[in-house]
């Protein structure tokens, strides 16, 4: 239909070449003439292999011409329609047709880096120079909808692909390369502030967002199943006869060509040295799009919002937020177990778009992949959102599938973000809110620990092992970090294991009272900056009122600590004191840390039942005739014999210590910053930083640990300070 113009000339470019090469065409796509979409050229254009080798500053040049050309053109919204009907055409056909196939991946390479430039350097707040719309001159295809936008036709497309259409040797190229468009598609987020307000804008994203729940299902569905079975990039080109037709190099060259040095999309971790495939680029982008979509927020006018004009520029108050539900979140949160039907009340099995899992895999993919960061946060979605699958891992006999890899992220805290213990240490605190629970991890034997490298660890529980990488996990905190949060989390989850704690191993045992030791050395140091400390001999304290503010509240949070460390000790003592002879020994032997606190008034009804036990079997002690002198064996010995006769006589019973974890209310101030951090560090997907606004960039972006909402609130882990406790002690 009509000639092609000549190549563009960018900087001294090649001379002319025949109309039908991919640089001829690429010159018309970015060129000024607009091609209609029923025009033979785009057919040449998709059809045409891609042989480009440009370098970046070609790219870029191509890029510039293209948006200075699109206003009137709109060859980015023409080549977006192609691409879904490239992809409806992949759908439809029984079989996934060759043609089709190459046509879809050249119009996912050529759309995705220009799509890509113009989200980086959008200048407006609504991508209106994205122009994702036809000209009104230009006829509408009769295939269009009559309420459909372009967003929502080519995202409908990309979705209908994923969900409907298996992976497999011939298509896992374009799985791979339709999870990257979505990154793309969904990086204008990067561009917003870190809390979505009503004026943000999402066009892609949002079109997701509209979807029927049939699909979102489906989507949900498959990269779940993607990341469960991690299917291996096909190193055998051979097999791909849909490249060996039009490109005899071979189809690892042309990802080379196409994807890294035209899209700028590196494909270069398919392949090791060894030329054996080292990992799963396309379990690994699934998982990226999952959690950007089950995290992603929409907010929507208020009547405060109208109330105010359109023209304010006064930032819309949190409490005055209102978000639209997101489907994807909600297709996780009730996704089930594929080989469990659960009955609604009258008995019948649910019908409609679930999501059905085979929960198994699922567990043991996490257990294997739980060094990643992503695969952390995955795990806390799920045990957070999904009460059937939280239901599923607390009835697991082998917890020490997730609990290792967990506690050795917490042993190697140094080495990991913030971000990354505050999540492990978040689902650690979910799972002991149960207490069969607690009750099984002290039935679970470790043959051996061979990270912990402080001491050999044989034949230890793994609730033993537990309670020794929480509280180190305090110590090093008190050291380093000094986060009330990460103390408070560690600290309230030993309390809820405490009434269940069986035969706790005699290292766990001296741990917990050196916690209580090193705690008090703290309270004290405090105390005496204050001039608040102790007066040992009678137990007197005297209150300053003129304090420094600062160290105040210090004094008061390590007096609740050290609070929960007397509520701990005490629960074990009531409940299980029979069952626990190593933790009347740890008691016993270290006592004398103890002793300053007898009189003190926020802690003495806690030791009442501390000094009850020890003076119980230090009176055994006493009375038993011993020749020579006491050695570590027989001191234990007694107390084995006596917790036999121990009744509990005289014992205070206290309400049991129960802390629970709930979200912020606005969550989406961290989850939404964070996962987008971990997507540019842990994956191939880059950003301009300069145009990043969703996160500082100052900082490498292993190394944020915190972001500041527009209050200037430090928001630690999305969830931290919704630890709340069903019991009051702390007051």
């Amino acid at each position: 239909m009509g000639g092609v113009p000549s190549t563009p000339r960018w900087g001294g470019a090649a001379e002319m070449r025949p109309a039908e090469t991919a640089e001829y065409l690429i010159g018309a796509l970015v060129g000024e003439k607009s091609y209609p979409l029923a025009s033979d050229y785009w057919q040449k254009l998709l059809e045409s292999p891609l042989h480009l080798r440009w370098p970046a500053h070609r790219v870029l040049q191509a890029s510039q011409l293209f948006a200075q050309n699109n206003c009137k053109t709109r060859h980015l919204a023409k080549i977006l329609v192609h691409l879904a009907w490239c992809l409806q055409e992949c759908v439809s056909a029984s079989g996934v047709p060759s043609a089709a196939l190459v046509r879809a991946l050249n119009a996912l390479y050529i759309s995705s880096v220009f799509l890509k430039y113009f989200i980086e350097n959008a200048k407006s707040d609504h991508f209106e120079e994205l122009h994702l719309s036809l000209d009104e001159n230009e006829a509408k295809p009769t295939s269009f909808s009559k309420d459909q936008t372009i967003e929502q036709l080519v995202m409908h497309s990309v979705l209908s692909f994923l969900g409907k259409v298996d992976v497999s040797t011939n298509t896992y190229l374009l799985h791979h390369e339709l999870l990257n468009f979505m990154l793309i598609a969904m990086s204008t987020q990067l561009l917003s502030g870190p809390s979505p307000g009503p004026d943000d804008s999402h066009p892609l994203i949002d079109a997701m967002m509209v979807q029927e729940s049939s699909f979102v299902s489906l989507v949900v569905s498959k990269l779940l199943l993607n990341y469960i079975r991690r299917p291996n990039f096909p190193i055998d080109s051979s097999s791909y006869s849909i490249f060996s037709e039009v490109n005899q190099t071979g189809v690892l060259q042309r990802v080379g060509s196409a994807a890294a040095n035209f899209v700028l999309l590196p494909f270069n971790l398919f392949v090791g040295s060894t030329g054996e495939a080292t990992r799963s680029p396309l379990a690994e982008n699934s998982l990226n799009v999952l959690l950007i979509l089950i995290h992603y927020r929409k907010c929507i006018e208020t009547d405060y919002v109208k109330d105010r004009g359109d023209h304010s520029s006064e930032p819309l108050p949190k409490e005055d937020a209102c978000f639209s539900e997101n489907p994807y979140c909600k297709a996780l949160e009730n996704a089930q177990d594929i080989e469990f039907d659960r009955l609604d009340v009258e008995g019948n099995v649910q019908n409609g778009p679930l999501v059905r899992l085979p929960f198994a895999s699922l567990f043991d993919t996490l257990g294997l992949y739980l060094a990643d960061e992503r695969s952390i946060l995955l795990l806390y979605s799920m045990v957070q959102g999904n009460s059937a699958f939280l239901e599923y891992v607390l009835v697991r006999t082998d917890l020490d599938t997730l609990l290792m890899p967990m506690l050795e992220t917490l042993y190697n805290a140094s080495r990991r973000t913030s971000n990354q213990i505050y999540m492990v240490l978040i689902i650690l605190l979910i799972l002991s809110q149960d207490s069969s629970f607690n009750a099984s991890i002290h039935k679970l034997m470790l043959p051996n620990v061979p990270w912990y490298q402080e001491r050999l660890l044989h034949q230890t529980s793994l609730g033993s092992l537990m309670v020794i990488i929480l509280i180190r996990t305090v110590k090093y905190n008190l050291s380093k970090l000094r986060d009330v949060y990460l103390h408070t989390n560690c600290l309230a989850t030993l309390a809820n294991m405490a009434p269940h704690v069986h035969r706790l191993s005699a290292y766990a045992s001296q741990r917990l009272v050196s916690l209580f030791d090193m705690l008090a050395r703290k309270y004290n140091k405090l105390a005496e900056m204050s001039n608040n400390k102790m007066h040992m001999p009678n137990g007197e304290s005297k209150e300053e009122d003129n304090l420094p503010e600062d160290t105040t509240a210090e004094l008061h949070i390590y007096t609740d600590f050290l609070r929960i460390v007397l509520e701990i000790l005490n629960a074990i003592l009531t409940y299980t004191l029979p069952r626990n002879p190593e933790v009347v020994y740890a008691i016993m032997h270290r006592q004398e840390v103890f002793q300053p606190f007898r009189n003190h008034p926020r802690f003495n009804e806690l030791l009442e039942n501390i000094f009850t036990v020890l003076d119980f079997f230090n009176s055994r002690m006493d009375a038993q005739k011993m020749d020579g002198e006491w050695s570590v064996e027989k001191v234990l010995q007694v107390i084995v014999i006596n917790c036999r006769s121990w009744r509990g006589e005289g014992m205070k019973m206290f309400t049991q210590l129960r802390f629970t974890y709930e979200q912020e209310s606005h969550p989406e101030e961290f989850f939404i910053p964070y996962v987008w951090q971990l997507v540019l560090s842990c994956s191939s997907f880059s950003f301009n930083p300069n145009s990043i606004n969703l996160f500082p960039v100052d900082l490498p972006l292993e190394k944020q640990d915190s972001f500041v909402g527009e209050d200037g609130q430090k928001l630690q882990s999305g969830g931290l300070n919704g630890l709340e406790q069903q019991v009051d002690v702390l007051a």
